[in-house]
């Protein structure tokens, strides 16, 4: 058998199993497996399989991980969502479409200290589609909305996949923050754009008027929280006063304390936080296991390295090379989850990108990469026929057929495509916070 036959072979039987259901972590394993056997035998893959864990799990910047699930859910359980997003109504409350706008603000600033999209998704759902209902607003805009702005979540630091990437490709957490920024702040502005739009050309979709309640002072304290977590967390990331990991143990802290003085945070709900936190790390750490076997049977194969070899032989254009990537993972977001697509795949397409010459510095080349993924993965999140936060924000509206939601989402995956195309052929916009915050 050709190692391509084997590599093909190995793929074949993971997606296989993901058909008849069998969880994504386990679909690797078994077909990474399966094809480390059929190279090595059974006693190298015992030997292998002895270290798997220790290796793994022993990785000190892992730890990174359940502590910023451990924020986000102390953020959601604590009612920090709720007057987040009275804030950001009451300032964007004066314009037409103001309350949706406003809501795409409260995802950005949830996902400040959240740092997953499905559950930004889901916690600003939860406050925001009641009001919006209330307020007029059709099932479509309301749930397309609030599934585009949970992919903020993934986008603004911190962000439980940049971590991942980062680990994986060796770089520095701090500078993918750095510029992961730039990028959010462009999806949440280009969202609003969006909205502002749809509104005018589609009728129907939105009140010509609002009545939303003024900003004051009260409406001012909802943003407080977040904010000060916010410097707190990052402020003291870059002036240099803990890492990254020790960042994520101090924003659950500042979280808890910030959910403890809102009197909403009750003992049941304390328990649930490191319960839902320990089932989503235990997920995580499972999907890296299973990935690592299967990557480590593809490596034998040696496929990886021979597809870098093969299209850097090519001369193909860098860009045209980046671009085909980003549209794979489009497609692979119909089938796979974000993480999943990262552990899978990084390890084969990042060498490939490496030996690419953007014009930049490797560190730069390979930071500029982890952010377009980032928002390739976003993208996926959206787009039909799965698109996993249209699922979660449409199960929470009971009465908008699932049809409307995708005709929803379709205004904000022209943005996405517009704003990854900018920050494609302009690398510079991704890259020029990182001198000044690292």
């Amino acid at each position: 058998m050709t190692p391509i036959t084997l590599a093909l072979l190995i793929f074949g039987i993971m997606l296989l199993l993901m058909v008849i259901r069998v969880p994504i972590a386990g679909a690797m394993f078994l077909a990474g497996t399966a094809g480390f056997i059929l190279q090595t035998g059974v006693t190298p893959y015992l030997n292998f399989l002895n270290n798997l864990a220790f290796a793994r799990l022993a990785n000190y910047d892992l730890s990174v991980i359940p502590l910023f699930i451990l924020m986000g859910h102390f953020a959601t359980q604590g009612g920090i969502s709720k007057a987040l997003f009275q804030f950001a109504a009451a300032v964007m409350g004066r314009f037409k479409g103001g309350l949706a706008m406003g809501a795409v603000l409260a995802c950005g600033a949830f996902g400040a200290i959240c740092g997953s999209s499905v559950a930004t998704a889901a916690t600003i759902t939860g406050v925001a589609l009641p009001e919006m209902k209330r307020h007029g607003y059709s099932g479509r805009l309301s749930t397309g909305t609030l599934a585009a702005g949970g992919t903020l979540g993934i986008l603004i630091p911190p962000s439980v996949p940049l971590v991942i990437y980062a680990i994986l490709t060796e770089q520095n957490i701090a500078k993918l923050f750095a510029a992961a920024m730039m990028p959010g702040i462009i999806a949440m502005v280009g969202y609003m754009i969006a909205i502002a739009i749809y509104v005018r050309v589609v009728p129907g979709q939105a009140p010509d008027s609002e009545e939303v309640e003024k900003l004051t002072f009260e409406s001012l304290k909802g943003i407080l929280p977040i904010a000060t977590i916010f410097v707190i967390v990052f402020g003291g990331i870059y002036a240099g006063f803990f890492t990254p990991t020790e960042g994520a143990a101090v924003g659950a802290s500042s979280t808890f304390v910030a959910a403890l003085l809102k009197r909403e945070l009750t003992w049941a709900k304390f328990l649930h936080c490191f319960h839902a936190t320990a089932i989503s790390a235990a997920m995580i750490f499972m999907i890296f296991m299973g990935a690592d076997v299967m990557n480590a049977s593809l490596a034998r194969t040696q496929v990886p390295g021979q597809l870098a070899e093969l299209v850097v032989s090519m001369n193909l254009a860098p860009l045209m090379v980046v671009s085909g990537i980003l549209l794979l993972y489009v497609v692979l977001g119909a089938v796979m989850d974000e993480l999943s697509m990262l552990l899978l795949t990084i390890p084969i397409f990042f060498p490939i990108i490496m030996k690419l010459d953007f014009g930049m510095t490797p560190e730069y080349t390979a930071i500029w990469f982890g952010i377009m993924v980032l928002m390739t993965v976003g993208f996926g999140m959206l787009a039909p026929p799965v698109g996993l936060n249209v699922y979660v924000v449409n199960g929470m509206a009971k009465d908008v057929p699932l049809s409307e939601s995708y005709k929803g989402i379709m205004p904000f995956l022209i943005s996405d495509t517009l704003r990854t195309l900018l920050l494609l052929f302009f690398p510079g916009i991704t890259l020029f916070l990182i001198p000044y915050l690292t």
